[in-house]
């Protein structure tokens, strides 16, 4: 389908549309396979509804792209909060731009250079390739009653730090002690008896697993079976790759026991292990908050605060005590090793041989030479 490329809305109203309809676009090229049971699928329609009519502002769109990512499509973040930061920072120019034909590669440019500074190389790469499939995407849907395009051909070839391959960061993790601090928390930290055992549950999950957020909350009540002493999770990663984890029976039963006996009084979507008390899907940022309170609590300060870096955490202390990156690989569920080597830089005892390997050798001195020629 075809749109003019002004729609007579001004500036900013038209940036807004064609923003809608290509994240719009780029919502029905998702994976949905997190997309489970009624009320999520019925989320996403309505989703995609509002952006084919067009939302009335920014905060409109932001709140349609926030419902796509808790219904299940986990990759639009990828190409909305790039969009969405970008149209925040073409409302301060507004003044001077009075047609949507005229931006161009320099302001685009001057965007890149100003917002994501900071950011990590991955990031952004990521903010270039979402300015340059929008404005492709114009490209390729804009007709007039002519049925001629305006085409900007944007390329962005010269911006520092958005080409080439991304960088990998060494992630935020909780050492031994951290760990230990971590884990008490959960055990201290007060809640509501309606939610206290759920929460306690899944948090000790991911910390004892290394299970991804996504599959901690997407996991069925099926999934969890008990051998013996040991609990067997299985885990549906991504791209629908399956493999299964253990826990320790002491780490959870007690919890698990009693959330069950609460869950079993609530009418729960798709059979969802964990659910809120209407038995809809909990959200990330539900557990980033809490997982949150728990560091404060104990009294840790790490910049990324969120519930993956105890994925992280539990790899790292994985390769520490074992020394083997396929064990890591196959825990993790990753895909390509080098995945998993990122962690290979916290074993300080390798790092311990890298830095005594100068050991043995002496300096010379002028004095040493003048002794030998003697």
């Amino acid at each position: 389908m075809y749109f003019n490329l002004e729609s007579g809305e001004g500036f900013l109203g038209d940036l807004l549309f064609w923003s809608a309809r290509f994240i719009r676009y780029k919502l029905i090229t998702l994976s949905n396979s997190k997309v489970k049971g009624k009320k999520d699928k019925k989320c996403v329609q309505n989703c995609l509804q509002a952006l084919h009519t067009s939302p009335k502002n920014i905060q409109e769109l932001e709140k349609i792209c926030k419902e796509a990512r808790n219904a299940g499509l986990l990759g639009v973040n990828t190409y909305a909060n790039p969009i969405l930061k970008f149209y925040s920072f073409m409302q301060s120019f507004c003044e001077r731009y009075h047609s949507i034909k005229e931006i161009d590669e320099e302001i685009l440019a001057e965007f890149l250079v100003s917002q994501t500074g900071g950011l990590s190389l991955a990031s952004k790469k990521n903010y270039r390739i979402a300015l340059l499939g929008l404005f492709g995407y114009i490209d390729k849907q804009n007709r007039d009653k002519n049925g001629l395009s305006h085409t900007y051909n944007i390329e962005l070839k010269h911006i520092s730090g958005t080409r080439g391959k991304s960088g990998q960061k060494l992630p935020a993790y909780l050492n031994t002690d951290e760990l230990e601090k971590f884990l008490g928390g959960i055990d201290t930290l007060e809640l509501s008896a309606k939610v206290r055992a759920r929460d306690r549950l899944i948090v000790k999950m991911i910390v004892y697993t290394g299970i991804r957020v996504s599959e901690a909350l997407h996991l069925r009540a099926k999934d969890i079976t008990l051998d013996k002493d040991l609990y067997l999770l299985h885990i549906k990663g991504k791209g629908d790759k399956y493999r299964v984890v253990m826990i320790r029976a002491c780490h959870i039963q007690s919890l698990l026991e009693e959330w069950l006996m609460l869950r079993s009084m609530i009418e729960v979507t798709d059979n969802l292990l964990f659910c809120n008390q209407k038995g809809g899907a909990l959200t990330q940022a539900y557990l980033y908050r809490y997982v949150e309170k728990i560091l404060q609590s104990v009294g840790i300060q790490k910049e990324k605060k969120g519930p993956h870096m105890l994925r992280h955490s539990f790899a790292t202390l994985l390769y520490q005590k074992r020394h083997d990156l396929l064990l890591v690989q196959e825990a993790l569920g990753h895909a390509d090793l080098n995945t998993s080597r990122i962690y290979t830089h916290f074993d300080k005892n390798r790092l311990m041989e890298a830095a005594s390997i100068m050991e043995d050798l002496k300096p010379h001195t002028p004095q040493d030479t003048q002794d030998t020629q003697e």
